[in-house]
Protein backbone atom coordinates (compact mmCIF):
# COMPACT_ATOMS: atom_id res chain seq x y z
CA UNK A 1 0.00 0.00 0.00
CA UNK A 2 1.41 3.65 -0.99
CA UNK A 3 2.01 5.83 2.06
CA UNK A 4 2.06 9.49 1.66
CA UNK A 5 3.92 10.93 5.05
CA UNK A 6 5.54 14.19 3.33
CA UNK A 7 3.45 16.17 0.97
CA UNK A 8 5.48 19.43 -0.83
CA UNK A 9 3.19 22.05 -2.09
CA UNK A 10 5.84 24.81 -4.14
CA UNK A 11 3.38 27.71 -4.88
CA UNK A 12 4.20 31.36 -6.35
CA UNK A 13 0.95 32.57 -5.37
CA UNK A 14 -0.62 32.09 -9.07
CA UNK A 15 -4.00 30.22 -9.51
CA UNK A 16 -2.29 27.15 -10.40
CA UNK A 17 -0.61 27.48 -7.34
CA UNK A 18 -3.95 27.59 -5.38
CA UNK A 19 -5.09 24.57 -7.58
CA UNK A 20 -2.08 23.07 -6.10
CA UNK A 21 -2.53 23.48 -2.88
CA UNK A 22 -5.98 22.29 -2.66
CA UNK A 23 -5.38 19.08 -4.13
CA UNK A 24 -2.03 19.33 -1.77
CA UNK A 25 -4.22 19.68 0.88
CA UNK A 26 -6.30 17.30 0.35
CA UNK A 27 -4.00 14.51 -0.06
CA UNK A 28 -2.44 15.26 3.04
CA UNK A 29 -5.85 15.32 5.16
CA UNK A 30 -6.37 11.82 3.25
CA UNK A 31 -2.79 10.23 4.22
CA UNK A 32 -2.64 12.06 7.70
CA UNK A 33 0.32 13.24 5.99
CA UNK A 34 2.42 16.65 7.02
CA UNK A 35 1.57 19.40 4.04
CA UNK A 36 4.64 21.37 3.65
CA UNK A 37 3.98 24.70 1.44
CA UNK A 38 6.97 26.17 -0.28
CA UNK A 39 7.91 29.81 -1.98
CA UNK A 40 11.18 30.40 -3.49
CA UNK A 41 11.61 34.32 -3.53
CA UNK A 42 12.99 36.37 -5.95
CA UNK A 43 16.84 36.58 -5.37
CA UNK A 44 17.22 40.61 -5.94
CA UNK A 45 21.07 40.02 -6.05
CA UNK A 46 20.94 38.49 -9.25
CA UNK A 47 19.32 40.93 -11.25
CA UNK A 48 21.61 44.09 -9.80
CA UNK A 49 24.03 43.92 -12.41
CA UNK A 50 24.94 47.79 -13.29
CA UNK A 51 22.69 49.07 -10.20
CA UNK A 52 25.93 49.90 -8.06
CA UNK A 53 23.49 52.51 -6.88
CA UNK A 54 20.81 50.86 -5.65
CA UNK A 55 23.32 47.97 -3.63
CA UNK A 56 23.10 49.27 -0.45
CA UNK A 57 19.10 49.10 -0.59
CA UNK A 58 19.24 45.67 -1.41
CA UNK A 59 19.32 43.55 1.95
CA UNK A 60 16.44 45.58 2.74
CA UNK A 61 14.68 45.00 -0.55
CA UNK A 62 15.16 41.35 -0.25
CA UNK A 63 13.85 41.35 3.84
CA UNK A 64 10.89 43.12 2.87
CA UNK A 65 10.18 40.50 -0.43
CA UNK A 66 10.99 37.63 2.47
CA UNK A 67 8.35 38.99 4.66
CA UNK A 68 5.93 39.61 2.18
CA UNK A 69 6.08 36.14 0.62
CA UNK A 70 5.73 34.61 4.86
CA UNK A 71 2.75 36.67 5.23
CA UNK A 72 1.30 35.44 1.52
CA UNK A 73 1.94 32.19 3.30
CA UNK A 74 0.06 33.03 6.69
CA UNK A 75 -2.92 34.19 4.20
CA UNK A 76 -3.24 31.15 2.37
CA UNK A 77 -2.51 28.77 4.83
CA UNK A 78 -4.81 30.06 7.85
CA UNK A 79 -4.91 28.28 11.13
CA UNK A 80 -4.42 24.78 11.18
CA UNK A 81 -8.04 24.11 12.55
CA UNK A 82 -9.75 20.20 13.41
CA UNK A 83 -8.94 17.77 10.80
CA UNK A 84 -6.51 20.29 8.96
CA UNK A 85 -3.39 18.74 8.49
CA UNK A 86 -0.01 19.52 10.37
CA UNK A 87 1.06 22.16 7.93
CA UNK A 88 5.00 23.77 7.40
CA UNK A 89 5.44 26.81 5.60
CA UNK A 90 9.22 27.73 4.20
CA UNK A 91 10.44 30.64 2.34
CA UNK A 92 13.40 29.89 0.55
CA UNK A 93 15.61 32.79 -1.45
CA UNK A 94 17.31 31.00 -4.57
CA UNK A 95 18.13 32.31 -8.21
CA UNK A 96 16.54 28.99 -9.34
CA UNK A 97 13.14 27.92 -8.33
CA UNK A 98 13.34 24.40 -9.58
CA UNK A 99 16.41 23.68 -7.96
CA UNK A 100 15.52 25.07 -4.78
CA UNK A 101 12.33 23.05 -4.59
CA UNK A 102 13.84 19.88 -5.47
CA UNK A 103 17.24 20.17 -2.96
CA UNK A 104 14.15 21.17 -0.03
CA UNK A 105 12.40 18.05 -1.24
CA UNK A 106 15.54 16.04 -1.10
CA UNK A 107 16.52 17.49 2.46
CA UNK A 108 12.82 16.92 3.84
CA UNK A 109 12.27 13.35 2.56
CA UNK A 110 9.26 14.61 0.72
CA UNK A 111 7.16 11.86 -0.40
CA UNK A 112 5.13 13.69 -3.21
CA UNK A 113 5.38 17.66 -5.08
CA UNK A 114 2.13 18.96 -5.98
CA UNK A 115 2.83 22.03 -8.25
CA UNK A 116 0.22 23.70 -10.24
CA UNK A 117 1.66 24.82 -13.97
CA UNK A 118 0.27 27.52 -16.30
CA UNK A 119 0.23 25.60 -19.41
CA UNK A 120 1.89 28.75 -21.61
CA UNK A 121 2.23 27.74 -25.36
CA UNK A 122 5.00 25.92 -26.93
CA UNK A 123 6.43 29.43 -27.97
CA UNK A 124 6.44 30.81 -24.36
CA UNK A 125 7.65 27.46 -23.31
CA UNK A 126 10.98 27.71 -25.11
CA UNK A 127 11.67 31.57 -24.16
CA UNK A 128 10.74 31.02 -20.51
CA UNK A 129 11.63 27.67 -19.84
CA UNK A 130 9.16 26.16 -17.15
CA UNK A 131 9.83 25.24 -13.20
CA UNK A 132 7.41 22.50 -12.95
CA UNK A 133 9.14 20.85 -16.08
CA UNK A 134 12.35 21.30 -14.37
CA UNK A 135 10.83 20.06 -10.92
CA UNK A 136 9.45 16.86 -13.20
CA UNK A 137 12.57 16.38 -14.26
CA UNK A 138 14.77 16.08 -11.07
CA UNK A 139 12.83 15.62 -8.38
CA UNK A 140 13.62 12.85 -5.84
CA UNK A 141 9.86 11.59 -5.76
CA UNK A 142 6.71 11.57 -7.54
CA UNK A 143 5.89 15.16 -9.23
CA UNK A 144 1.60 15.62 -9.33
CA UNK A 145 1.42 18.74 -11.84
CA UNK A 146 -1.98 20.55 -11.49
CA UNK A 147 -3.70 23.31 -14.49
CA UNK A 148 -6.12 25.54 -12.93
CA UNK A 149 -9.25 24.58 -13.38
CA UNK A 150 -8.53 21.17 -15.03
CA UNK A 151 -10.26 19.07 -12.50
CA UNK A 152 -12.33 19.73 -9.00
CA UNK A 153 -11.49 16.48 -7.24
CA UNK A 154 -11.31 18.67 -3.78
CA UNK A 155 -14.27 19.51 -1.65
CA UNK A 156 -16.18 22.77 -1.56
CA UNK A 157 -14.79 23.66 1.62
CA UNK A 158 -11.89 23.50 0.70
CA UNK A 159 -11.81 25.39 -2.08
CA UNK A 160 -13.56 28.03 0.12
CA UNK A 161 -11.22 28.50 2.72
CA UNK A 162 -8.83 28.94 -0.22
CA UNK A 163 -10.98 31.79 -2.10
CA UNK A 164 -11.70 33.78 1.53
CA UNK A 165 -7.70 33.49 1.95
Amino acid sequence: MMTLNQILVATDFSEPSDAALLYGRELAMRFAARLHVLHVAQDIYVNMWGAENYLSMAPAIQQQIEEDARRRLGEIIGANGTGEPVTVTCVLTDPSPAQAIVEYAKTNDIDVIVIGTHGRGAMAHLLLGSVAERVVRFAPCPVLTVKQGEREFARADALERVTHA
